[in-house]
């Protein structure tokens, strides 16, 4: 049986972000405002999310319903929910031939680990993650949908995937070394692959987000295995279903791994690198000297210095 999506991403604009407001305003829809967003709105079991980049986020199990019957046919004029496999094919018919992507996640948080996730998917595991509804993990706002669609995953890609966790330590370690974290990155992305191919020796070719300017970094980074296969760096990667999955592999073992870091200091550490990181940080600097930040947070964000810069005076 198919699973049904409770997960749908699109794009609008500006004016088609207005229209879809008004008319869940019209229909009781209860709203809020987050960062980066239009606004947010619910009723019942839907989630409704419009970001100011475009991206409007539907959520819940009522997903199909809300697509069909509202965003298709007033705002977006099409009938296209439900034929993305087909769709799909006829947009990018390699995404359903065997191959393996790549995708992290941790880059940009100062708390917690870099996470590094390879994933092989081949017609049958493309159109069976398509269909439960597996999208690039930006686009998923809530951890409970990550790990139920990373647990999707596993079973559908079983001893298909490898994930490669650099804890903060080793993470500090390895980034002193390469002094760039573009090699760091690409080293992760190497021995990622490097791991998949272990376990699916005939893969023939891996797709990964193009995060350096020149494409030869994660090539002359690749190991034995993967300098046998076609490695292709592009921009925009997780639109591809392998990349999508391993990103969301990725952000699952992150969060895990988070969480059980704030355990150890017993403080929730949050995402990022922004206001509320800072806050956190300098709580924990009033107990933990500068040096023991390496075992729990990335030493090189700028974030370290402004947590230890004297308060100003005035």
């Amino acid at each position: 049986m198919a699973t049904v999506p409770n997960n749908y991403v699109c794009t609008l604009t500006p004016e088609q972000s207005q229209a879809l407001r008004a008319i869940l305003e019209e229909r009781g829809w209860m709203f809020d405002t987050a960062p980066y967003t239009f606004w947010r709105a619910k009723k019942g079991k839907t989630n409704v999310i419009s970001y100011t980049s475009g991206k409007l986020v539907v959520q819940g199990n009522e997903t199909s319903d809300f697509v069909l019957f509202i965003l298709e046919p007033e705002i977006l004029k099409t009938a296209t929910f439900g034929y993305e496999n087909q769709l799909a094919e006829i947009e990018n018919p390699e995404m359903f031939q065997p191959h393996a992507g790549i995708d992290e996640s941790g880059k940009g948080d100062f708390f917690g680990p870099l996470v590094i996730a390879a994933c092989f998917t081949d017609e049958r595991s493309a159109r069976n993650l398509l269909q439960a509804g597996i999208t690039d993990s930006k686009a998923i706002g809530s951890d409970a949908k990550i790990r139920q669609l990373a647990d999707i995953i596993k079973k559908e890609c079983f001893n298909k995937y490898a994930v490669v966790a650099i804890g903060p330590e080793a993470y500090n370690r390895l980034y002193a070394s390469f002094n760039n974290l573009n090699r760091l990155l690409a080293w992760g992305h190497a021995k990622s692959l490097e791991k998949l191919l272990e376990l699916v020796p005939d893969c023939p070719r891996a797709i990964s987000d193009q995060f350096a300017r020149s494409t030869s970094t994660v090539k002359q980074a690749l190991q034995e295995r993967g300098r046998k296969i076609e490695f292709v760096q592009k921009t925009k990667a997780e639109a591809d279903i392998a990349v999508a999955a391993a990103s969301i592999l990725a952000r699952d073992e992150f969060i895990r791994r988070l969480k059980r870091l704030g355990e150890q200091v017993e403080t929730e550490l949050p995402r990022g690198a922004g206001p509320k990181v800072l806050e956190t940080g300098r709580k924990l600097a009033q107990s933990i000297p500068k040096e023991q930040f390496a075992s729990f947070a990335k030493l090189h964000f700028k974030t370290l210095e402004d947590i230890f810069q004297p308060n100003d005076p005035t």
